[in-house]
């Protein structure tokens, strides 16, 4: 006779849902995270050479601004789903697991708050920059079209961070991320561990 701990856990259609979720946005994210870095180095060391020998790509420098941004604001959730976000962790792993998991809670509690009040912020910022209808000189684009990843990067970190309180809430061990438990644990990328 099995005892229940030896007994296989049944994952209820919450978690299932949550984890199928969870790895579409991480491939999402990691893709556009690659496809930014990779394309900014093409087009700066393209750039360098076409100024070194020929004349500068004209857009270089805006399509440089709308990478950086589009990998920063991506950035924000991965890193904060992956709990690779600037923390004191040195005074977590000295406290006692419950004392831990509270203050994991309360830290991520007023993140997402302020995560929300960006989101809020650069809606605003958004909506005044389409307003304006100014546009990129080089491109020719509407400058606003820069600006649309800052509160979807902003909202979907708030959300990462609702997702850490309600993942200590339902977990008996602290989790310093949704995807997180340890801030030592090995993160597997392409079947190989980093």
């Amino acid at each position: 006779m099995q005892t229940d701990s030896q007994r296989p856990l049944k994952i209820g259609p919450l978690r299932k849902f949550n984890r199928a979720v969870g790895k579409v946005v991480n491939a999402m994210e990691v893709s556009i995270l690659v496809f930014c870095v990779a394309t900014l180095g093409i087009l700066l060391i393209t750039n360098v050479f076409a100024r070194t020998f020929f004349q500068s790509i004209y857009f270089a420098e805006e399509v440089s601004k709308f990478l950086v941004m589009l990998m920063t604001f991506t950035g924000v959730s991965y890193g904060v789903r992956k709990a690779r976000h600037i923390r004191m962790g040195a005074f977590l792993d000295a406290m006692p697991p419950k004392m831990e998991k509270t203050f994991i809670i309360i830290i991520s509690l007023i993140s997402a708050v302020v995560m929300a009040i960006m989101a809020w912020a650069s809606w605003e910022y958004l909506i005044n920059a389409m307003s304006k209808g100014h546009m990129t000189p080089a491109l020719r684009v509407p400058k606003w079209t820069f600006y649309v990843i800052m509160p979807i990067g902003f909202g979907l970190a708030g959300i990462q961070y609702i997702r850490t309180i309600l993942k200590n809430f339902i977990e008996k061990e602290p989790w310093q991320s949704p995807d997180q438990q340890s801030e030592y644990e090995d993160e597997v990328i392409g079947g190989a561990q980093v």
